[in-house]
């Protein structure tokens, strides 16, 4: 398991402000500066006992008032998304029948050799799809044969005790990698059902132990350089965090939470991540690629009982690098010298980058964004959260698919073209 951390922390209870004042002990304690990244080392010696599972039936969000909206929603937007889940939901036979994936996994890198990790990564892919669609059946259906065939699927991986053995080289880290969503991806569809699948006791008991093990020995990997602090980092801690919930394993569920000191410790005073910064031409697509993970990580803190939103170190939060990000999307000259000012935009018209908005706005009403993902729902994330759109968006919000020509044009960023 994840090392102990020393006590110091204190516990935000639900609806409590953290203040500065807790900042002020965080950095008594080793948060000294964001002038340089916390070293594992220091990572490793924060105190953050007083973060404990509270309710491990709380997914991610409150799927049985989701279900109950959807049911009576009159937006057309989420009407088509909930009907074709509900009416056209995925085969379960069919998804039963994908094999697990049991022998030494090994993934050639995706930017050396793209079609060689997009062939090899296929059923990895099948895999994250199946579980989230299954999640998202179940949720527009209420049908329990979504969630008891989620449950089967994840009890066959289990019993055959899947992905655990793969290949991992400081050189050679994509096996190690892609690992990281399909975790994060089991755990989160699979928090959505467990509640409501009480007699499938066996089945339940085997999943959440395998998923505990499997997450153990990933994260026993602290990874090289950069992927033990970056957004890798904050990939780990998303699935600890879920996993530590769903197996009531505080010290896991610690570890996730120490990807938001450590995230906030680094922040420049912009709201900068300066790891991401280190990708030149593609650090604002960095910047919005930690936040995925993130503030999805920070909201199943949140379903926990902690006000993690309003978490300071050094007098910045989470919210400084959202205000960040939303300036250097308009503007790529406020990147000033941390970056190239030609930054690459192409994932601005990928919807999974911005499961995360719905997460955040659903949560503040935050509107920097609204005109840009509007053009992107309904938003789905086949790992980090699945039907973003569905699950999360404000039925007053949005109540129309934007046209495909309009899909096309970045209207809140004028100006901004493709790398």
């Amino acid at each position: 398991m994840v090392s102990r951390f020393m006590k110091e922390y204190s516990r935000s209870r639900p609806g409590q402000r953290l203040t500065t004042a807790c900042a002020g002990l965080a950095l008594a304690v080793g948060l000294s500066s964001s002038a340089s990244a916390l070293t594992l080392e220091e990572r490793k010696e924060l105190d953050l006992s007083h973060y404990t599972v509270t309710d491990p039936s709380a997914s991610y969000f409150d799927r049985e008032a989701r279900t109950e909206l959807l049911q009576k929603t009159s937006n057309s937007l989420l009407i088509q998304q909930r009907d074709e889940l509900k009416n056209y939901g995925p085969s379960c036979q069919q998804r039963l029948d994908l094999p697990p994936i049991t022998e030494n996994m090994r993934i050639p890198g995706f930017y050396p050799t793209p079609d060689a990790w997009e062939l090899a990564t296929e059923p990895l892919f099948q895999f994250e799809d199946t579980v989230s669609e299954m999640a998202g059946s179940y949720v527009a259906s209420g049908d329990a044969y979504y969630a008891e065939c989620l449950v089967k699927f994840l009890d066959n991986w289990a019993k055959e005790d899947a992905l655990m053995e793969f290949h991992y080289h400081w050189m050679e880290p994509q096996a190690w990698f892609s690992l990281e969503s399909m975790i994060f991806a089991a755990a989160m569809a699979y928090s959505v059902v467990q509640p409501d699948i009480e007699e499938m006791t066996e089945e339940r008991e085997r999943v959440e132990d395998w998923l505990n093990r499997l997450a153990t020995e990933h994260m026993s990997i602290d990874g090289a350089e950069s992927s033990c602090c970056n957004n890798h980092f904050y990939r780990r801690a998303l699935y600890a965090t879920m996993v530590g919930v769903l197996t009531e394993d505080d010290e896991m569920f610690q570890f996730g939470v120490s990807a938001i000191y450590s995230a906030l410790h680094d922040m420049t005073e912009e709201g900068a991540f300066p790891m991401e910064m280190e990708r030149g031409r593609r650090a604002t697509h960095y910047q919005n690629y930690a936040l995925l993970y993130l503030v999805t990580n920070m909201e199943i803190i949140a379903r926990q009982g902690y006000d993690i939103y309003n978490l300071e170190v050094d007098g910045r939060t989470i919210h400084d690098a959202v205000e960040f990000l939303a300036t250097i999307m308009k503007d790529p000259d406020e990147l000033g010298d941390l970056a190239p000012r030609e930054q690459y935009t192409g994932f601005m018209k990928d919807p999974q980058y911005f499961s995360w908005v719905e997460i955040y706005r659903a949560r503040f009403g935050y509107d920097r964004f609204e005109e840009f993902v509007e053009t992107l729902r309904p938003i789905y994330n086949r790992s980090a959260g699945g039907y973003a759109t569905l699950y999360f968006m404000d039925p007053d919000v949005q109540g129309h698919i934007v046209d495909d020509e309009k899909r096309q044009e970045t209207v809140a960023f004028e100006g901004l073209q493709d790398d």
